[in-house]
């Protein structure tokens, strides 16, 4: 991969992070056409190398494999990926592509709506190995956004094709959920993490810290997945279907040759299920404390100016149809409670689909649709709290292109127009254009008072 090509996925640029002479280069050749003659650092694999080993490529990291803790120079075949990838941007002071990604000083915490995870992970030389997170077919049912679903004995170009095609794997979008549905949603900001709670756009995580955990122990390393407490964990969560997944990567793994797993290192501790340990795992909890405090002092990005006229009508219109889910006041913590899914969803008509190994949890429910698709196997009942979404932070709207936790709507007025139709996902309208302009604009100027 060269620098021109992780742009054009997505990918963060931190132009700080990058040795004189290298910045150099790139800050004159991000000004040309960026064609091999005129710009050829950026078409270079070897500059790519050179940035991943500064640390440059926001979210992916040279890492030693021998566990010792040293930073070694990439060779090549493997890099890590930090949170960063899916939640940090740049001021995009060097350069900005349009759909992509830019190159700038790094800003932690702005979702990264234009990063094109699923045609990242279909670079990897063996993007099998991303299965658990997959569109799958189990028992004969396949959900999720393609018409059918990948299995054991699925080519990597049959897989690379899945994860390539936007349909199936939308941009701005990361499928975070080990449960063989195609369910990406979206890349959410992680600053001012003070203000929100729960955790997980189905509130399965009461505790910031223990979703961090989650990401680190299966989400960025799922072959957790095919120990016995990753075993135990899937069977619990989606009974046979669970067995059949495991199974399923288990094969995969052998065939393409990965060995030496569990990557992440973890302390074996906690009861395999709860949101602290899903996996029997914890990573180290000082770093997660530390991680706590800092996407807590994020600070929040400043509005843009707005019409103040058209802000204050939309601010009362938001003060009588809104606020029974929503704070008019951003500086106060998000409301805790969850919205049951009947009530975000008029159109939500679930159907059994399958059996769990414990049943203290929710029936394995579908319903048509990608809205419900997240919340299938994974929802609060770990925590005995109702199937439904937990509340956003209304920030950063005003940049944002990917509305609802499954990306399906692409503008504010889009969200607030009533030919969605009544039986939609969130299907709280305003009819008037000109009110809902002005819902809009009060809306895109939403920010968080200086502390």
């Amino acid at each position: 991969m060269t620098p021109k090509q992780a742009l054009e996925s997505g990918l963060q640029l931190d132009i700080e992070a990058m040795e004189p002479a290298l910045r150099q280069r790139i800050e004159a050749e991000a000004k040309t056409d960026w064609s091999p003659v005129q710009a050829p650092t950026l078409n270079d694999p070897n500059a790519m190398v050179a940035m991943v080993n500064a640390n440059a490529v926001v979210g992916l990291v040279a890492k030693d494999s021998n566990r010792d803790g040293r930073t070694d120079i990439l060779r090549g075949d493997k890099v890590g990926v930090a949170c960063t990838i899916c939640h940090t941007i740049t001021d995009k002071s060097v350069f900005d592509l349009k759909g992509g990604g830019s190159i700038g000083r790094r800003l932690d915490g702005p979702a990264a709506l234009t990063l094109n995870v699923g045609k990242l992970l279909a670079t990897a030389a063996n993007s099998r190995a991303f299965y658990p997170n997959l569109q799958q077919t189990f028992m004969g049912v396949s959900i999720g956004r393609a018409p059918s679903g990948l299995g054991p004995k699925s080519t990597e170009a049959e897989v690379d094709a899945y994860l390539g095609n936007p349909a199936y794997y939308p941009i701005g979008t990361f499928d975070e959920t080990q449960d063989g549905n195609g369910n990406p949603v979206k890349n959410t900001p992680l600053f001012r993490q003070d203000l929100a709670a729960p955790y997980g756009s189905a509130g399965e995580f009461r505790l910031l810290d223990d979703i961090s955990n989650a990401s680190y122990t299966t989400n960025l390393d799922p072959t957790t997945l095919v120990t016995p407490e990753g075993r135990r964990f899937l069977e619990m969560k989606a009974g046979p279907a669970g067995r059949q997944l495991a199974n399923e990567y288990a094969q995969i793994l052998r065939e393409t040759g990965v060995t030496g797993f569990p990557y992440v290192q973890a302390a074996m501790t906690g009861k395999v299920g709860d949101p602290a340990s899903p996996v029997g795992r914890r990573v180290d909890p000082k770093k997660l404390l530390d991680m706590n405090a800092y996407l807590d002092s994020l600070p929040a990005p400043a509005a843009p100016k707005v019409d103040e006229r058209m802000a204050a009508n939309g601010r009362e219109a938001f003060r009588t149809q809104c606020t029974q889910c929503h704070n008019v006041d951003q500086s106060r913590i998000v409301p805790p409670g969850l919205v049951a899914l009947k009530t975000l969803w008029p159109g939500y008509r679930p159907v059994p689909v399958g059996k769990r190994g414990d049943s203290k949890l929710s029936y394995i429910l579908n319903s048509r649709g990608t809205f419900d698709d997240k919340m299938i196997v994974v929802d609060a009942s770990d925590r005995e709290e109702k199937r439904g979404n937990a509340l956003p932070l209304l920030l950063d709207l005003d940049r944002t292109n990917l509305f609802l936790h499954d990306a399906s709507v692409s503008s504010l007025d889009s969200l607030l127009d009533p030919r969605r139709g009544e039986k939609s996902p969130h299907p709280f309208y305003l009819a008037d254009a000109a009110r809902r302009a002005d819902m809009v604009e009060f809306l895109r100027g939403l920010q968080v008072a200086p502390r």
